[in-house]
């Protein structure tokens, strides 16, 4: 290009000093003048002529490249420097644009190659969730801290009405019971709103573990690199911690496997029992109140040494960090939910544990159980057993022979007032597993005599015996303390307490949280690897017995937890929707076509049929009634046919899967109740309704048979209609007469009082049928008047109304067998149909209203097929699976739908073996340590 460029320079300077040259010729005495040129003295006449033509050749052959380059002459110096001006700027220009031109396809070539070497971005569409999804996770939390900010206000109001009673002191029995309704209100709401937490709560978790998981794909696929998890190395504490989790699950009485230590934390109301287990977690981490209970339910607390000062709940991926306020706030609200949460059916404390581990520097590692605190006295709105559920779980926890009991005694109060030394005496009366600590011993210095302390602190004040004896201080009564301003008060008080001067009354290795906590966890791990192996060993006797029993019980079976189990049912299940859809449109256009007049059949004869007969008009009347039925019954009762066929082909296919070979007939309770449920949450769009309604309008609309084929298939239909209505006269008959004689004779049949008056009463109504067999449906005075009297002299005695029951199968049988009379009389009047219509010598109105009602349940069925296909299936799919989804996060659920002794013993079975493997891999690590 480059060379093109020179080029087309090199033709352009030749036609410029071409043009220069022909100007410097044509003006040459004005030049000469200007390069002050002398002529030559030789030159006159036709010289100077000469003179000037050699001249202009001169020139011109300086400027012509191709007769060679000659050097000008000195008077034309001007004119070649304005020549050379002019082709160097030429130059320049063309090299300015070429090297632009060319540097931009280059840079154009480069961006090319780097836009195809990027990667594809289009994954990211996929992998990242969509803004109407984040949308609507943002609007469920502004939801859940209105219903947040609600239940504040319930409770305040709650309160306030709990202090105008007793400021008011309202004794009557009418105030009492508007209050108690009120309180019942406020609790109700107070339940609704908390389920409402619970399950954004769950979505809120749910959506985080998603977040998460989008994050490591995006990860992975950013990277372009196989990664492969790292396990990463718990530590001993957080390992001994799951081998609890998984006992306490397995065995909750503590009576043959669960004997293994945790610290139990006891004291009475008040106490400051959960002060000490904050200050041993080095934070404020539990929920606080003036007085009134704030632990409810059990929470064990791993606490374990790490960088960081964080906490987390055990079925949470969430970490608080401890060392910012908004999360310890964030944390203490949530511990409070869960404990309002655990608490149900209008009881006041729960057996449900809250697991949270908290990590942080200098932490003891050791597992810690805090329960609520021993009342004496029950206040009004607690629940009628709360004392006794308190008594119990505590006496539960303490019964456990290698729990270590931290026992609370608040030190600004009389010891004689203590609840808690009692029970603490009677599941450790040695005091072999007990560590006595006392509570807020600086408010005690100033109340109590030092040498109470001094005995409450050496064991001789209380009956109850322990391993060692504590002295604590947990606050000095302010809220908005941090655990480290508490820490320093603490030890600058028994730096300079009186209990230390002089006499020595207690030592100083019984003081402090901290002294306390290094303690707690000496003997807390003294205590584990003691019992640990003992605990292993019972656990694999109890594994091989398992095992051998399942064995002899289930051979040729692979021991399958609920979990799976549910698993795979799901898949059968969803795989029984899929066969859903490929059913054939015949079949589906049989089973609508069926279910319609099904729904269909008794409203035609009863409101239609049977009304147009008794008019003068038949036609008329059709018209009118039919019209009727399709504005307003018609498509809802379309619909339900609907939804009835599409329910009962499902059953169907799920009953067919019952009887093939592969069958496991453990999963039918609960394919039964998640169809069952599916079913009853399944609904038809609103709008087919709508659109069925136009169809069915437009369609009876049509009133001429339009072939014969047509006429053959309606005359069919209505005697294969009327048939089975004959059919179900005749049986209803049956029961109303009795059995005929002959039956009676081989059946040894009898026929009642009622019975015998029934036929007597036919005989009479007979008659009036026979003469008249155009009688209308209803009885006139008159006839009922002769056919009374006529059975008075029979020695029958009935009412009118009597005869009008009769009366009415009678002659609906008479009816029938007359419209099947006149089907069959229509076979071949078709063509007579057609070109007399209405005024034809045999009436046939009867088909034509039911060629009518075929042609509307044959689109119907087709609209409804449709439907089905296309969008219903689909729903009922959707349904389906969203109960599958509720289902398998509900444990109580799938322990009721999956039962029997082949699901309990393999839950049992690989409860056991995941335990073992837990322990077992615990040991190692604990030998490991050592």
């Amino acid at each position: 290009m480059l060379r093109i460029y020179q080029n087309s320079y090199r033709r352009t300077a030749r036609k410029a000093v071409v043009y220069s040259t022909k100007v410097a010729c044509c003006n040459h005495s004005t030049l000469c003048n200007i390069t002050g040129h002398q002529r030559s003295s030789r030159g006159h006449g036709n010289g100077s002529s000469n003179g000037n033509g050699r001249h202009h050749e001169e020139f011109l052959l300086a400027g012509n490249p191709a007769r060679g380059w000659q050097m000008p002459p000195p008077s034309r110096g001007y004119g070649m420097l304005v020549v050379r001006i002019l082709r160097g700027a030429l130059k320049l220009r063309y090299l300015v644009l070429g090297g632009a031109i060319g540097g931009g396809v280059s840079l154009s070539k480069k961006y090319e190659d780097w836009k195809e070497g990027l990667p594809d971005m289009k994954w990211l569409q996929d992998a990242l969730p969509q803004g109407e999804r984040w949308s609507q996770f943002s609007q469920n939390l502004i939801e859940v801290g209105s219903l947040v900010k609600t239940a504040i206000d319930i409770a305040k109001e709650d309160l306030k009405a709990k202090t105008t009673v007793a400021a008011l002191g309202i004794t009557t029995d009418e105030s009492r019971k508007k209050y108690e309704k009120l309180q019942s209100q406020v609790e109700t709401l107070q339940t609704e709103i908390m389920n409402v937490q619970i399950k954004y709560q769950k979505e809120l978790e749910k959506m985080e573990k998603e977040n998460r998981e989008l994050r490591q794909q995006f990860l992975i696929l950013k990277t372009n690199k196989r990664t492969t998890a790292k396990k990463i190395k718990k530590s001993l504490i957080d390992m001994y911690s799951e081998v609890l989790d998984e006992l306490s699950g397995y065995d909750t009485g503590y009576t043959m496997a669960d004997h293994l230590p945790r610290v139990v934390v006891v004291g009475d109301q008040s106490s400051g029992k959960t002060s000490v287990l904050e200050s041993i977690a080095k934070a404020r981490i539990f929920p606080r109140g003036s007085g009134e209970m704030m632990t409810r339910a059990p929470v064990k607390v791993t606490l374990a040494e790490g960088p960081y000062h964080v906490a987390q709940f055990r079925d949470s991926e969430r970490e608080y960090d401890l060392t910012k306020e908004s999360d310890l706030a964030e944390l203490r609200r949530e511990v409070e939910f869960r404990m309002r949460a655990s608490v149900r059916g209008g009881k006041t404390v729960s057996n449900e544990v809250i697991a949270m581990t908290v990590k942080g520097p200098g932490l003891q590692r050791m597992v810690l159980v805090d329960l609520p605190g021993i009342i004496s006295t029950m206040t009004v709105d607690m629940a009628s057993d709360t004392k006794d559920s308190i008594h119990q779980m505590t006496k539960h926890y303490m019964s456990n022979p290698n729990a270590i009991i931290l026992c609370i005694q608040d030190g600004s109060v009389d010891a004689e007032r203590s609840n808690v030394t009692d029970l603490v005496m009677q599941c450790d009366p040695l005091g072999r597993r007990t560590i006595f600590v006392l509570t807020k011993v600086d408010l005690a210095e100033e109340l109590a005599d030092p040498d109470r302390i001094r005995k409450i602190l050496s064991g001789k004040l209380f009956p109850m015996k322990a391993l060692g004896y504590y002295a604590v201080v947990t606050g000095r009564g302010r809220k908005d303390d941090s655990i480290d301003a508490i820490r320093q008060y603490e030890e600058d008080f028994f730096k300079n307490s009186k209990l230390f001067h002089r006499r020595g009354v207690i030592m100083p290795h019984q003081v402090t949280s901290r002294n306390l906590s290094l303690a707690v966890s000496d003997r807390f791990w003294k205590m584990v690897r003691e019992t640990i192996e003992q605990q292993a060993d019972a656990f694999k006797a109890t594994r091989f017995n398992l095992e051998t029993e399942w064995k002899n019980n289930f051979p040729r079976l692979r021991e399958s937890g609920r979990d799976e189990l549910f698993d795979k049912a799901k898949g059968e299940i969803l795989d029984e929707v899929v066969t859903l859809s490929q059913i054939s449109a015949k079949k589906w256009d049989d089973a609508l076509t069926s279910k319609l007049w099904e729904k269909l059949s008794n409203y035609v004869f009863e409101n239609i049929y049977l009304p147009a007969a008794q008019s003068d008009s038949f036609n008329t009347m059709v018209d009118i009634k039919l019209r009727q039925w399709a504005e307003q019954a018609l498509p809802a009762k379309s619909v339900e046919a609907g939804w009835e066929a599409l329910q009962n082909e499902f059953l169907s296919l799920m009953d067919r899967a019952k009887k093939s070979q592969d069958h496991d007939g453990i999963f039918d309770h609960l394919k039964a109740a998640v169809v069952d449920e599916a079913i009853r949450r399944h609904s038809w769009e609103d709008k087919a309704i709508d659109m069925l309604r136009v169809i069915q309008l437009n369609t009876l609309e049509d009133r001429f048979v339009h072939d014969k084929s047509e006429w053959d298939q309606a005359v069919k239909f209505l005697e294969t209609s009327v048939n089975a209505k004959l059919v179900q006269t005749e049986e209803t008959l049956g029961q109303m007469f009795g059995p005929g004689q002959w039956r009676r004779l081989t059946h040894w049949q009898y026929l009642t009082q009622d019975q015998q008056k029934r036929r007597s009463v036919k005989g009479e109504l007979d008659k009036i049928l026979k003469n008249d067999s155009k009688h209308l449906p209803t009885l006139s005075y008159d006839e009922l008047t002769t056919v009374r009297k006529n059975l008075q002299r029979d020695n029958v005695d009935v009412d009118t109304d009597y005869i009008r029951q009769t009366w009415f199968p009678v002659y609906r049988k008479h009816f029938l067998q007359q419209a099947l009379q006149r089907a069959r009389d229509c076979r071949k009047a078709y063509y007579l149909y057609t070109q007399q219509g209405a005024e034809c010598e045999i009436s046939c109105s009867d088909v034509v209203l039911f060629w009518r009602i075929q042609q509307v349940i044959k689109i119907t069925g087709n609209a409804l097929r449709q439907q089905v296909i296309n969008r219903e299936a689909r729903r009922l799919d959707k349904e389906i699976k969203a109960v599958l989804d509720e289902f398998s996060d509900d444990e109580e659920k799938k322990a009721h739908l999956l039962t029997g002794k082949r699901v309990l013993l393999a839950e049992e079975l690989i409860k056991v073996r995941q335990i073992q493997e837990k322990l077992e891999e615990f040991i190692n690590s604990l030998n490991q340590e050592k």
